[in-house]
């Protein structure tokens, strides 16, 4: 389908998603919340995609919410109805994310702010340029956390300091990120691409379902019990070890040749 402002490529089994508001920082409006939303329905459900990419076109990530709108949208539409976006649209927009089959990584070109910020909290891994900058200003608006990301991200910095993100509202670099968790990889500007690129492929040339059973069990193991987990590693073997997949990585391990995963 068209999309205005977002660009959707896919190609070698990786999509990538860019939000493509570049001269509003890539500021989330309406217009990008229901086009991301359709986009990741669309992706999850290709079976050739097995890795999925969001990043920003030009200098940022996401500068969060798209003020002038925000603003705008305040005169024409109640309290109630702008909380009702939120949780149709933007709530499940995190969901999706959340619940893709496939991996999907942030790479995260520059200011990530806000709603861009909790939305790469939202994928499985993140990649940093060094010129990517961090906040999460709610509370200094008035405002709490959206978007999941008081369950995510206590679990990734631990509690501590993520209320000192939160209540400080201070913005922090690419390096300091990758210090306390919040991100994976930080790279140049100029080898983030390439990055990203590099580990999305490896992910894609993995056994699909192998890296989709695997990602189910690790965020069930969050909130799980152990004998819960152990049950479900057991139910995923009984069903992974049938598979074809398996059967090749085997023999190409056998036969000293690089296997050719079919996702059956």
């Amino acid at each position: 389908m068209p999309y205005t402002v977002l660009i959707v490529e896919k190609a070698n089994h990786i999509a990538t998603i860019t939000l493509n508001r570049p001269d509003k920082l890539n500021a989330w409006n309406d217009t990008i919340g229901w086009e991301l939303h359709d986009a990741l329905i669309e992706i999850d459900k290709d079976k050739e995609a097995r890795v999925l990419v969001i990043t920003g076109a030009g200098r940022a990530f996401s500068a969060g919410a798209d003020m002038d709108w925000f603003l705008k949208g305040k005169e024409e539409r109640t309290d109630y109805e702008e909380g009702l976006f939120i949780s149709r649209v933007l709530d499940k927009i995190m969901l999706q994310l959340r619940n893709m089959q496939k991996p999907v990584i942030a790479s995260i070109n520059g200011p990530a702010f806000g709603a861009g910020m909790t939305m790469a909290l939202q994928c499985d891994i993140r990649i940093a340029s060094e010129d990517a900058a961090i906040r999460l200003p709610f509370a200094h608006y008035g405002l709490v956390p959206e978007n999941g990301s008081t369950h995510t991200l206590t679990r990734l910095v631990g509690i501590a300091k993520a209320c000192e993100l939160v209540f400080t509202a201070k913005t922090i670099g690419a390096r300091e990120a990758k210090e306390i968790g919040l991100v994976n990889v930080v790279t140049s500007a100029s080898e983030l691409k390439k990055t990203t690129d590099e580990m999305a492929q490896k992910i894609a040339c993995a056994p699909p379902l192998g890296i989709r059973m695997s990602k189910r069990g690790l965020y069930q193991g969050l909130d799980s019990s152990f004998e819960n987990q152990l049950q479900f590693e057991s139910a995923a073997l009984d069903i992974l070890f049938q598979t074809e997949d398996h059967r090749e990585a085997i023999i190409a391990f056998k036969e000293g040749r690089k296997p050719v995963f079919k996702g059956r």
